[in-house]
């Protein structure tokens, strides 16, 4: 099929079409807009159906209910936005359901600025509600893998029965590139008997999060936990860049953030100086046996990031003191040009 050169937004909202997304609630917000714009168009050619809620607290409350259906739902947002869906999102993993959240990070905190940036890391991977669930992250560095990772959520979603996050910063949404839209062949997932679609033959299905027995709640905690232990084993997606060099620097970016550094890497080289990289894809499951795998050759460990440091966290839980950790990052939008790492890493090594 002939590659098409589409906006980042426009491109992921064809990719939730391809995928069988069919319902989509959302509200408008910088910079993904063109994610709904797109889809007021197009998603009625294919039968679907496209809400603009009155907020984004609506948005994710509609989802909650839509999902229960068993329909392939999902929606898109940035930062405030996705705050304010947090609660839905909470409800919709105890009541273990699949949905679909797209975020196109702005600047931050606050209402910030509508530049790039990857400070909603924490939120996306640890704190994307109240309670004791995860959704499962993943961070695209193009539009094509953009497109891909659509796709997979909503794989990953109904195979899980879990929301899945898929995060890019505002670069993501906006900038066009040449992409693939292949064939969608649906896997192997479970048959959706839990979906409140008629009962009729069949004793009701009931879809809660309230839970006031505890004994109860205490059994449903364990059976999510389990879902996560699962995703720990089989659903760590990772990118590495010259490993096969002898580097003492190991560089832990991901997203758009990561290109940039690939740029540096090479521009590095050219100079005699050797830098590894790994790029996590997803953000949860974090991929920690292969940046601890990486960072054995290494003298020291950089993570770099649109922010002021999230993502260190759980690179320092994977290095388990195995060797430095350092960090440069930038935020409000600023975008680091490859200099910059550059600059970084001779400082780092001496010159």
């Amino acid at each position: 099929m002939a590659k098409k050169l589409m906006k980042g937004a426009e491109a992921i909202a064809e990719a939730a079409i391809q995928a069988g997304g069919t319902l989509y609630f959302g509200y408008p917000i910088t910079p993904q807009t063109e994610v709904a714009e797109y889809l007021v168009k197009r998603l009625p050619e294919v039968g679907g159906t496209f809400v603009q809620a009155e907020s984004e607290v609506a948005v994710g409350n509609m989802l909650y209910g839509a999902a229960a259906t068993g329909t392939r739902v999902f929606t898109s947002s940035s930062s405030p936005g996705i705050s304010l869906m947090a609660e839905a999102i909470s409800y919709i993993a105890c009541s273990e359901l699949p949905a679909v959240f797209i975020n196109i990070i702005r600047s931050g905190p606050g209402l910030g600025g509508i530049l790039p940036a990857q400070s909603d890391y924490f939120q996306a991977t640890k704190a994307a509600g109240h309670g004791d669930f995860h959704c499962l992250v993943l961070a695209p560095a193009s539009v094509q893998e953009a497109v891909d990772l659509v796709i997979l959520a909503f794989d990953l979603a109904d195979k899980y029965t879990n929301p899945v996050m898929v995060i890019g910063d505002g670069m993501i949404g906006q900038m066009m590139e040449p992409v693939e839209f292949k064939p969608y062949k649906s896997p192997k997932l479970p048959p959706k008997t839990w979906a409140t679609n008629g009962c009729k033959g069949r004793e009701a299905n009931i879809i809660t999060s309230l839970y006031l027995n505890p004994n109860i709640l205490d059994d449903l905690n364990h059976k999510i936990k389990a879902k996560y232990d699962a995703m720990w084993r089989d659903e760590k997606r990772y990118d590495t860049y010259n490993l096969d060099a002898d580097y003492k620097l190991l560089i832990v970016s991901y997203g758009t953030m990561a290109r940039i550094c690939k740029t540096a890497i090479d521009e590095l080289k050219a100079e005699g100086i050797e830098v590894g990289l790994v790029r996590p894809i997803s953000l949860y499951p974090f991929p920690r046996e292969a940046v601890h795998e990486a960072a054995l050759k290494a003298e020291k460990v950089l993570t770099v990031e649109m922010s002021m440091g999230q993502m260190v966290e759980d690179v320092d839980l994977s290095l388990r003191e195995l060797a430095p950790s350092l960090f440069y990052g930038r935020a409000g939008g600023y975008v680091p040009p490859p200099e910059e790492i550059i600059a970084k890493v001779k400082e780092i090594l001496g010159g």
